[in-house]
């Protein structure tokens, strides 16, 4: 959700002079703040939101109090979660600038935006607690399960507090067993006996004992008929008899007292209450513009001071709401009113105003209210491009059911935006029979005049565009449901149909062909379709998705063993971004993509150095997947490195932020994870993962899984590593299965490092001849691109291969420049251990731990030690809790003190 938010559901409501003040209730939400969730559910009318709003103008701890006060529209996970961000950016404002872009770029909020929140929330120095206000409006399964993350991960100074209705489907069984959860529930917040009366006696209204006493008694201690019970008895006489018919369950309490209420306002105010309580929100303004008249702004001032249930949304008192079990009463007195306008009338110019104001989306909510379909659906034809550019598909998606379908099928353009927001987040059933309706609309259609055809149209470029949009989702929904013939046919029709300049139609068509040949290994294809994608792309102004295709169009090089076309590419997409502040979605992915190519060339301080710049940048600069992306280089730099548990740690953290798209996984992170398991000799472990993935050397082969099927031939081949063992034939065997198929393919990458294999696997039978050959075929495959982490990963082979070689062969410059890389370069299956003779401790510091040390001594911050050491924020803290451990500190001070005590803090041991 990039459009505007409502800055008023931040506001933490003021207490209002004669609230009163509870310690009791304040006391129990001061006890909530040692655990992980303070939950405050009861039913309307218990006063929740003054008791937290009071809580929180009264609390002496320091840190901040993030508000956030959500309603019905906050049920798209998107959006909630740039609510809950944005409120969160008060304490660091980086959340926003790292986090929403995360949210942005996918239909629903990731663990990738959560994790990224969460490392956001653990860097900082001071409390937060975090209020959801009405969350009941918003609970559903989708946000239920990002909050239970947020909470399972929750920083130890981060505070939840939940105000509620009714309780929400979160995990609160395992909460209170683990004592994380603190309840303040609708017992808890009753008034006492003697706290009524306090608020009787603080609010004017004097009653002998036996009175009030009935008065408690009726209500319950219930705040909400306490407040009405009030403002019914102030200046009253008849109090016996109004006492005397004060009975009945809550809902009869507040029926009648509202009705008390109201009979004792003067009629224009009484007119105002029931003709602006359809509004969720008020203003002056917009409240003169519903009730087609003047002076709202003086009115809804008068109202809050005379504690009409009027509740102001931000510090200038221009916008207020109803209480909300009030404005419920009002509503139903407004329907029965026999006397008023019609409510269609009023939500027809609530609508008109929102419209106005340029606020589409509660212009279309008015409309529907006022059962005029007809301006609504013209109000969301015009509202979906803006909409779907700024992702809020989720909003559209609320519009289908809507509006009737002969409305819709009058309407092509809006038809096809119904399409789209549904392709978008995945609700696809409906899309076919949705694409034949437009079609026999369209059929004979004469597009200069779409009203002959009994069309109605707000845009006439728009309806040009909507033949070849349809065939563009035909094409996507043939993807989804791999049809990739269908796929192709689709999208030749699209491109035939779609107008020269409609570059966004084309743009798809042609990275949706493009897919469709990556998942059948035509990889050559797809960056052929990909640079045509870029082209188009280009025209529209689509820089961050001209980024996100050329990390595709460099993998593809990568794939087909072209390291410097790769490295052109990546710096091409650089060159886009060199004058773009801040920097456009994507810019981080080349700087991973160039990380990776290095890491290929074994070239490892070039690699580190990209990935700092990625780290740098922030994952708000990198595409949907980049958060799992750049997990995996740092991963791979680490293991090159040796540091093999933190390799393995990054990689946990990739596959839990992983955001699957369109585009085929064909490096899947639990692979990677697999061959650094086979590389440390843990066998055991790396053939579970095969047996999990259901591998065996008797599948086909696809593109799709090859890297998937080449690890397992490298698990094979550990485990037969003897001329005698039976299972060597077999994986000679698979290894030539995959030769081949690669070969055909023009995979020269993949290629490389199944010859590789082979030649291991040739020298671990003793078919020395054989061996020497494939390891040829290797040099010849990796010198021209200089490729040398294939060799490295057989570091412990390659001279034993080399000896096989011509004594000529041995000598040239590439054979001398592999052999030294692997004699000098640290291997994942040789990690270095760090001398501990000098460091007098019961357990030594690791060359990492010692590393870290160092690096506390300055004043680095905790981000920036983790891009300096090209680790994750999680493993800086794992490295320097052992190091607080075992130096016996709990501080970086103290442990920078004790590491000069111990001398551990030169860079060179002897």
């Amino acid at each position: 959700m990039s459009g505007p938010l409502l800055t008023t559901k931040f506001f933490i409501p003021q207490p209002k002079a004669e609230t009163l003040v509870r310690p009791r209730v304040s006391d129990l939400l001061d006890q909530g703040t040692q655990a992980k969730l303070t939950l405050v559910s009861a039913q309307a009318g218990f006063g929740k939101t003054t008791a937290l709003a009071t809580w929180v103008h009264q609390r002496s701890e320091p840190g901040l109090v993030a508000w956030l006060s959500l309603d019905a529209a906050d049920t798209h996970p998107g959006t909630f979660w740039t609510y809950v961000v944005t409120a969160l950016s008060a304490a660091n404002p980086e959340l926003s600038t790292n986090v929403l872009p995360l949210l942005e770029s996918s239909t629903s909020p990731t663990q990738a935006a959560l994790t990224e929140l969460l490392n956001g929330l653990a860097e900082l120095e001071h409390p937060v607690v975090l209020v959801l206000d009405d969350y009941h409006l918003v609970d559903s399964s989708d946000i239920a399960e990002g909050v239970a993350f947020l909470l399972a991960h929750l920083p130890p100074h981060v505070h939840l507090v939940i105000g509620t209705r009714i309780d929400p489907s979160l995990p609160l069984s395992r909460l209170r067993v683990r004592g994380e959860l603190v309840e303040i529930r609708a017992a808890d917040l009753r008034f006492t006996d003697v706290e009524a009366a306090s608020y009787l006696h603080h609010a004017g209204v004097h009653l002998d004992p036996a009175e009030a006493a009935i008065l408690e008694r009726r209500t319950e201690g219930w705040a909400a008929a306490l407040q009405l019970a009030v403002l019914s008895l102030q200046n009253r006489a008849d109090v016996s008899d109004f006492l005397a018919d004060f009975a009945g369950d809550d809902r009869f309490i507040v029926d009648y007292l509202v009705e008390e209420v109201l009979s004792r306002q003067p009629q224009e105010v009484r007119e105002f209450l029931l003709r602006t309580s359809i509004l969720e929100r008020l203003s002056g303004p917009l409240c003169d513009a519903v009730t087609d008249s003047t002076g709202g702004a003086d009115t809804l001032e008068r109202l809050e001071r005379e504690n009409l249930f009027v509740v102001p949304l931000d510090a200038r008192r221009q916008w207020y709401r109803y209480h909300h079990l009030f404005a419920d009463v009002l509503r139903a007195h407004a329907s029965a009113d026999p006397t008023g306008p019609r409510l269609a009338t009023l939500h027809e110019r609530a609508s008109a105003w929102y419209h106005a104001d340029g606020q589409p989306v509660a212009a279309v909510g008015h409309a529907l209210a006022a059962g005029d379909h007809f301006r609504a659906a013209a109000l969301m034809e015009t509202a979906i491009p803006d909409l779907l550019r700024d992702r809020q598909e989720a909003t559209i998606v609320g519009w289908v059911d809507a509006v009737p379908r002969d409305v819709v099928r009058a309407r092509p353009v809006l038809a096809i935006g119904f399409v789209a927001g549904l392709m978008s987040v995945s609700h696809v059933s409906s899309i076919p029979q949705r694409l034949d309706e437009l079609e026999a609309v369209l059929a004979g259609l004469d597009p200069a005049s779409p009203a002959d055809a009994g069309l109605v149209v707000e845009d006439p470029d728009a309806l040009r565009q909507v033949p070849g949009k349809v065939q563009l989702y035909r094409a996507a929904y043939a993807l989804l449901t791999e049809d990739l013939e269908g796929t192709q046919r689709h999208v030749a029709q699209a491109t035939s149909t779609a107008a020269a300049d409609d570059h966004p139609t084309r743009a798809g068509a042609w990275g949706l062909s493009g897919l469709a040949h990556w998942r059948a290994g035509n990889i050559e294809e797809t960056h052929h379709c990909y640079s045509r994608c870029v082209e188009e792309l280009l025209k529209a102004g689509h820089l961050s998705d001209v980024l996100g295709c050329t990390t595709t169009l460099a993998d593809i090089r990568i794939a087909q063993g072209r390291l410097s076309d790769a490295e052109r590419a990546l710096h091409g997409g650089l060159a886009l971004t060199s004058s773009a502040v801040p920097a456009p979605r994507g810019t981080a992915d080349m700087h991973t993509g160039l990380a990776q190519v290095a890491l290929e060339r074994g070239l490892f301080d070039a690699a580190e150095e990209h990935v700092r710049h990625a780290q740098q940048l922030g994952e708000a600069a990198g595409m949907p997947q980049h958060a799992a992306q750049v997990r995996v280089t740092m991963a791979l730099v680490r293991a090159a490195r040796g540091d093999v548990d933190e390799a393995l740690s990054l990689l946990e953290e990739a596959e839990r932020v992983y955001v699957p798209d369109f585009k085929p996984d064909v490096h899947p992170v639990h692979a990677t994870r697999a061959r650094l398991l086979i590389a440390q000799r843990r066998l055991e472990e790396a053939r579970a993962w095969a047996d999990d993935h259901r591998l065996q050397p008797s599948d086909t082969l696809t593109y799709v899984r090859e890297y998937e099927h080449i690890t397992l031939a490298m698990l094979l081949l550990a485990g037969n590593r003897s001329p005698t063992a039976t299972g060597l034939a077999q994986t000679r065997s698979f290894l030539t299965r995959l030769h081949d198929a690669i070969q055909a393919g023009g995979r020269f990458g993949a290629l490389l490092e199944v010859t590789m294999l082979q030649a291991c696997a040739a020298l671990a039978g003793g078919d020395h001849h054989d061996a020497a050959d494939h390891l040829r075929l290797a040099l010849r495959l990796s010198a021209p691109e200089r490729f040398v982490r294939p060799f490295t990963d057989h570091a412990a082979d390659l001279p034993r291969l080399v000896a096989l070689l011509t004594p000529e062969e041995q000598r040239t410059p590439w054979v001398r420049t592999l052999c030294a890389a692997c004699s000098s370069g640290r291997s994942a299956t040789a990690p270095t251990q760090t001398k501990a003779s000098r460091q007098s401790l019961v357990d030594p510091l690791s060359e990492r731990e010692l590393e870290v040390l160092r690096l506390l001594a300055t004043d680095l911050s905790g981000p920036e030690l983790a891009r300096h050491l090209v680790v994750s924020l999680n493993t800086v803290r794992t490295h320097t809790r052992n190091v607080y451990s075992k130096l016996g500190v709990n501080g970086r001070r103290a442990a920078v003190t004790r590491a000069r005590e111990l001398d551990l803090l030169s860079r060179h041991e002897d």
